[in-house]
């Protein structure tokens, strides 16, 4: 069966979370899974060629990753999917239902984050919140397109950070960018190693940085800084 669907999954040392991520996709018929992987040091490659992924090697950098796989695609619809974020079950159906709409370039599911935790289930809320008013999802809630739309807007840049949010911003220029209730369930990893308010103050900060023009080279040392880690794109 022809693929209809193409999902691109950028990878940088992520056997814990891949195996879980990938097991019901490759379940569903007419749909293709390609890993792009930036250098992992563990079995990030090996997994997924085990479980029937193509796989391929980029420069690390989610936007390089993500058009080389967009590039080697053979399916019409393309869908970005984070390693540890999980998709509803009527995945395939609901992205081909909101493409065919007249006027939509593009969609992401709603966010949600994994644990259960009431503060999370805050921060989600107000995530999905802010990505309807203003149409603006980010990478973690599974952004989807069509290829033909994706090669008009460009692609992804490759920038050091905030490649999600051009990215959606160029497809806007193309048409509706929609916001399907159902939910994409990412991991909580980012808010328990850092903890709730020093994450969220930190992606707030970023943002704001982006929206008074701070480069994106500067942006993404402040947040490896931040985070306290070593810059590595």
């Amino acid at each position: 069966m022809k693929a209809q669907l193409s999902i691109i999954i950028p990878t940088l040392n992520e056997q814990q979370n891949l195996p879980e991520t990938l097991a019901p996709l490759l379940a569903q018929p007419g749909i293709e899974v390609i890993v792009v992987d930036g250098g992992s040091g563990d079995a990030t490659p090996a997994l997924a060629r085990t479980a029937g992924c193509r796989v391929l090697k980029a420069p690390r950098g989610r936007g390089r990753q993500m058009n080389l796989g967009a590039a080697a695609t053979t399916a019409p619809m393309l869908l970005f999917l984070h390693a540890d974020t999980l998709l509803p079950p009527t995945f395939q159906h609901r992205i081909a239902e909101t493409l065919n709409r007249p006027g939509v370039s593009g969609g992401a599911f709603s966010l949600a984050i994994a644990g259960g935790r009431p503060a999370l289930k805050l921060v989600a809320h107000f995530t999905n919140l802010r990505s309807r008013l203003l149409g603006l999802p980010y990478g973690d809630q599974a952004l989807f397109t069509s290829r033909r739309l994706f090669t008009r807007a460009g692609g992804y840049p490759e920038m050091e950070i905030m490649e999600d949010v051009v990215f959606v911003r160029r497809l806007s220029r193309l048409g509706r960018v929609v916001i399907l209730p159902e939910t994409a369930t990412t991991s909580a990893r980012r808010w328990q190693n850092l903890g709730l308010l020093r994450t969220t103050g930190l992606n707030q900060l970023i943002l704001l940085g982006y929206a008074l023009g701070v480069p994106t080279a500067t942006l993404a040392r402040w947040y490896q800084r931040l985070k306290g880690v070593t810059p590595r794109r």
